[in-house]
């Protein structure tokens, strides 16, 4: 079957250089500095070992070991990012998918000498090591010291941590390569005009935001249809990798599926049911919004294929060109640095935005190490989501860019904190777009389109991590689960949101195969619910505070994960320790969707 023409958008050809990562996967050096490193590694353990866990460890002692730990752990981190960012651009070739496994195979081995130092630091006694974390000689790397310090409860002995290293290469990391390899490699037929399409999972999802209703349901009976055709190996390695999530938890002593994200997001449950709770009792606005898209878009029923239909008809190609100059202006005017750092990205082919056969979904950007620099990876299909997604995506790679002075071990903040430059990027970009357009129809819809974004990025994902929390429970009560049991968890979830505003067809119940956040990271979501929010408050600074705000939020960025989330955040003025802090940045959400309501009744409809 002939492959579908897709329209030109001027990302074609457009695909990142990763040569300042290595050449290619048959590069030299690859094997080099991996026995190089591995070479290291049985060095710094004869060097270190049982010197960590000792009164006697001095101040110097223990920087000199975090310093060479970290140029060590760096090394191997540059290795598997090339590998992964291969995978990501082709999970079509078996040759990146062997090569992958061959690199976290060796990394394995080479981690198995350096396990001792976060056992050894945890387990020193509290009186020395809050002596060591207080010295002035380890200052910069006293966030890390005391974050290590709070696995301990976690943590097993060293020979359990190597096997459970290791068996994760045949378990967890197997299963996960092989949902991106299923995943990314079906083929979506799609009835449009008459003809069926063979379609990639990106091309598809972006038939959903088309103004043409026809082609939206055919785009969710398209996807529906190839997804259920390979039902029966996705949801099996959803079930095999919530039951190896409760193994974990069960060795390691974690009493809620959640409490190990917590953790490492650097957030208490407390914090975060707080978050969740705000955004379910907030439910009413999305009904509201999704009452008033049905109402001028003129639908008797407002289905789950209606809810990124463009508010306007008109929906033209921007081409990565125009929107590579929206995304460098609208930076530009809030920070010529930002631009700049932005523009490398564009000029050094840091990017890789065309759609091809065999590439992964969706968007990321990956910080790499910080020797290197970060690549921004997306699909460019030329619709304003897509300069929008391009914009959020540089957001983080900015981030990653200015952070990486704070040395790989600090450099990476937490999910909780990872999304505050991605959808501020986006923010800048939406109200350049805004203040520009004279048209209230066009101005309608990108406040619709805004709206849309929101509601996906805040209440969406409080969804979703409900959904994974729901899984996970039924997951360890009732044992395996059947496809049908977990479509019954994620209608029922989507449900209590949408309410009567939106009539889910049966197609939507099985639309949690293809999210790759429940694979890769589980309980991710709730950040980008966290990440909005903080935002828009940090916005709402911005927009008071005017130039002044600009240092302080760029000394945010710059400051990666040196600091716990809820100090970095007090750096620019927000208390996220603060109960009242959520609903700021709700009653933004709403004000946004009252401003569409009274611009709706101006234009005529």
């Amino acid at each position: 079957m002939k492959r579908r023409k897709v329209q030109k958008t001027g990302a074609e050809g457009v695909k990142w250089d990763l040569s300042d990562l290595y050449r290619s996967t048959k590069d030299k050096k690859i094997n080099s500095d991996i026995k190089s490193t591995f070479k290291k590694a049985k060095a710094f353990e004869n060097k270190y070992r049982g010197k960590i866990n000792n009164n006697k460890l001095s101040a110097s002692t223990l920087l000199n070991c975090i310093k060479e730990l970290e140029s060590i752990s760096e090394k191997i981190s540059k290795v598997i990012s090339y590998a992964h960012l291969e995978f990501a651009a082709d999970t079509s070739k078996p040759e990146y998918g062997a090569f992958l496994q061959s690199v976290q195979e060796q990394a394995t081995q080479i981690r198995k000498h350096l396990m001792f130092f976060e056992i050894e630091w945890t387990t020193l006694n509290n009186k020395k090591a809050n002596k060591l974390i207080r010295d002035k000689k380890l200052s910069h790397y006293k966030h890390f010291l005391e974050h290590e310090r709070k696995y301990k409860p976690h943590t097993l002995s060293e020979p359990e941590e190597k096997i459970m290293d290791e068996k994760s290469n045949t378990g967890s990391r197997a299963f996960k390569r092989m949902f991106d390899e299923v995943i990314n490699n079906i083929k979506f037929e799609v009835e449009l005009n008459g003809k069926k399409k063979t379609l990639t999972e990106t091309e598809t999802l972006a038939l959903l935001y088309n103004t043409d209703r026809d082609t939206r349901k055919a785009a969710s009976d398209g996807l529906t249809a190839g997804l259920q055709r390979n039902s029966h190996v996705l949801t099996y390695i959803f079930n095999t990798l919530v039951n190896d999530h409760y193994t974990n938890d069960r060795i390691r002593g974690y009493e809620h599926p959640m409490q190990s994200r917590n953790l490492g997001n650097e957030i208490d449950m407390d914090t975060v049911n707080a978050l969740i709770s705000s955004c379910e009792r907030s439910y009413r606005m999305v009904k509201d919004f999704y009452k008033l898209k049905k109402k001028i878009l003129k639908y008797r029923k407002f289905y789950d294929y209606d809810r990124y239909a463009p508010v306007s008809a008109e929906q033209r190609t921007i081409k990565y060109s125009e929107s590579k100059e929206i995304i460098l202006d609208a930076f530009s005017n809030f920070s010529p640095r930002m631009s700049q750092i932005a523009g490398m990205f564009f000029d050094k082919n840091w990017i890789d935005a065309e759609l091809r056969k065999g590439k992964r979904g969706g968007a990321f950007s990956h910080g790499t190490v910080p020797s290197v620099h970060p690549f921004v990876f997306t699909n460019y299909t030329g619709n304003l989501r897509d300069v929008m997604t391009l914009a959020h995506e540089l957001g983080h790679g900015i981030h990653q860019y200015l952070s990486r002075k704070q040395g790989y071990f600090q450099s990476d903040t937490p999910l909780t904190t990872a999304e505050t430059a991605s959808v501020f990027s986006e923010m800048l970009v939406f109200h350049k777009l805004m203040e520009h357009e004279k048209s209230d129809r066009t101005k309608l819809s990108l406040l619709c389109g805004k709206i849309d974004d929101i509601i996906a990025t805040v209440f969406r994902q409080v969804v979703l991590t409900r959904f994974e929390e729901r899984l996970h429970h039924a997951r360890r009560k009732d044992g395996e689960l059947e496809a049908e049991k977990i479509n019954s968890l994620w209608t029922e979830t989507n449900s209590e949101m949408f309410g009567n505003s939106v009539t889910l067809t049966k197609n939507y119940q099985s639309w949690w195969m293809y999210i790759p956040h429940f694979i890769h990271v589980p309980f991710y979501c709730y950040a980008y619910s966290f990440g909005e929010l903080l935002v828009l408050a940090l916005y709402k600074k911005y927009l008071n505070e005017g130039k002044s705000f600009v240092p302080k939020y760029l000394e945010l960025l710059s400051s990666g994960g040196s600091e716990s989330p809820d100090k970095l955040v007090k750096k620019a003025g927000v208390d996220i320790t603060d109960q009242d802090f959520w609903q700021s940045g709700l009653d933004l959400t709403k004000n946004m969707i009252d401003d569409a309501i009274e611009l709706s009744k101006k234009v005529k409809i």
